[in-house]
């Protein structure tokens, strides 16, 4: 129960305070990253289905759930893409990234991505409709906390220090196979085969995101674990709205 508090904790606003954590406990708490994903949708999905039983407006809808889900975690995902944008879309060398990535300040590259993708959910959950509004909404939060165990697994550190540290030194096979089989299991009580091919393309669109941030700054940091939960959440759902073209299309 503690490793999933913990993870609670680290990747929401919800008042979890556990003061005693060890390196192992924060480790262990990557296996349910995606039972948090899975909490969060079924906020979305309650908020979607009060409001729609209200006969709120469908964009003010998406509008509300996109904001509801940037309150629940603090905005600290956008954050990290802010930062990733503003350092990767510099131009300069690998340690001035990891400064810039350090820097408070938001340049306007970091303010352009936080606009476009608060404005690519809005319209990608605006084109999904039926059941497939509700299955896209929990998987999107699912998948894109389990990519960020996925990289973890797969790519070092880029810092000699850091709170990111901490959970990639922790990681292991272990961790990583039981946080997998919690997604898989997720993905395909969800949405059957199709949540499972879902799943699949996020975790390579994942992948190469790890592959190429580490070619840039030799690793991962926390701001690009941040920046990957927003990109992914973006490709669930633009997965699921292009099978929702080729199906219904």
């Amino acid at each position: 129960m503690i490793p999933f508090l913990l993870a609670l904790q680290f990747l929401t606003i919800i008042p979890v305070r556990i003061k005693e954590i060890s390196g192992q406990k924060i480790a262990a708490s990557m296996a349910y990253f995606p039972l948090v994903g899975l909490f969060l949708g079924m906020i979305l999905t309650g908020v979607n289905l009060v409001l729609s039983y209200l006969g709120f407006p469908y964009l003010a809808l998406n509008v509300i759930l996109v904001v509801v889900l940037i309150i629940i975690t603090g905005g600290m995902h956008l954050d990290g893409l802010s930062d990733t944008a503003d350092a990767f879309l510099s131009g300069k060398p690998r340690e001035e990234m990891l400064n810039i990535m350090r820097d408070s300040h938001v340049g306007v590259m970091g303010v352009l991505s936080l606009i476009s993708i608060i404005l690519l959910k809005i319209v990608l959950l605006f084109s999904i409709g039926g059941f497939s509004r509700v299955n896209a909404i929990i998987l999107m939060c699912i998948v894109s906390r389990w990519s960020v165990v996925l990289i973890m697994f797969f790519f070092p550190y880029a810092r000699q220090e850091g709170k990111a540290g901490l959970f990639i030194r922790g990681m292991n096979l272990k961790i990583f196979i039981l946080s997998t089989i919690v997604a898989i299991t997720c993905a395909f009580v969800i949405w059957d085969i199709k949540g499972l091919i879902v799943l699949l393309i996020a975790a390579i669109f994942a992948w190469i995101i790890g592959k190429f941030v580490s070619r840039k700054i030799g690793g991962i940091t926390g701001d690009t674990l941040g920046a990957t939960i927003e990109l992914t959440e973006v490709v669930t759902l633009l997965i699921v709205c292009i099978g929702q073209g080729i199906i219904y299309g």
